[in-house]
């Protein structure tokens, strides 16, 4: 019996990069994962295929996130998802996970940047707790997925880091909100992780070799580095922490 036996999670953004990493894992310990995506089904059947092929459970969420409605699709899409498993509609874990970059320095910032990646970074982050809440169950876990940009100067995105910044301080105010239904609430802080989101970054091989020399261990981060902390924070294991900001880029700008 794996630690996250008989527990059903939500992973928001798990058709690739660390998202995925962090539903296999979950799905590798047992738990019944919903794989939520935005558009990009090739990919969430990716996911799907290789929890499937570890012998995990998983089923597919589709609901885009940062316009009019999106909470309200994604749990509607999730209770049918929920149904057709057979499983009811409570949940033990929530991992959200769902964001986009943009780089642009203050001089390059425009207003419909600023206001979509607060819609998906932040504002729909919030209102997916909200929503979250009618089927998390007493001692639920709540993971938002961070990053080390809210934590050193990281000029080149500045709107991005900000965003991070207000799901680090709403993780905080969660954690005590939620204190009394037994439910932990914690946030986990990548540094550069050799996904999709950050290619961009990494397209020669000075680039990467840049990227790598930030952590203290002379590498990019692995999706499975990120995954298995969250995991950890999913477990009963991690039951005495709560409104913590969990570092996890190996030790990058120290």
């Amino acid at each position: 019996m794996g630690a996250l036996s008989g527990k059903t999670a939500l992973v928001t953004g798990a058709g690739r990069g660390i998202g995925r990493g962090i539903a296999r894992e979950l799905a590798r310990k047992g738990a019944l994962v919903a794989v939520h995506y935005r558009s990009d089904e090739d990919a969430a059947r990716e996911t799907l295929g290789l929890i499937a092929e570890e012998g995990g459970r998983a089923f597919p969420v589709r609901a885009e996130l940062g316009v009019p409605g999106d909470v309200e699709e994604l749990y509607a899409r999730l209770e049918e998802g929920l149904a057709r498993q057979g499983a009811g509609c409570e949940l033990d874990i929530l991992v959200n996970n769902a964001g986009i970059s943009g780089s642009a320095r203050i001089h390059e910032v425009t207003p419909e940047l600023f206001d979509r990646l607060f819609a998906v970074n932040t504002r729909s982050l919030l209102f997916v707790v909200q929503r979250g809440l009618k089927h998390l169950r007493d001692g639920g876990r709540v993971i938002n997925v961070s990053s080390a940009a809210a934590r050193v100067a990281y000029p080149e995105s500045v709107v991005y880091s900000m965003t991070k910044g207000a799901v680090n301080t709403l993780t905080l105010a969660l954690a005590k909100e939620l204190g009394p239904r037994g439910i932990t609430v914690n946030a986990v802080a990548p540094g550069f992780v050799e996904t999709d989101m950050n290619a961009a970054k990494r397209t020669t091989a000075e680039a990467a070799a840049h990227l790598a020399a930030s952590s203290v261990f002379d590498r990019i981060g692995q999706p499975a580095d990120v995954a298995e902390i969250v995991a950890f924070l999913a477990s009963d294991a991690s039951r005495w922490v709560t409104g913590q900001i969990l570092d996890a880029s190996g030790g990058s700008r120290l």
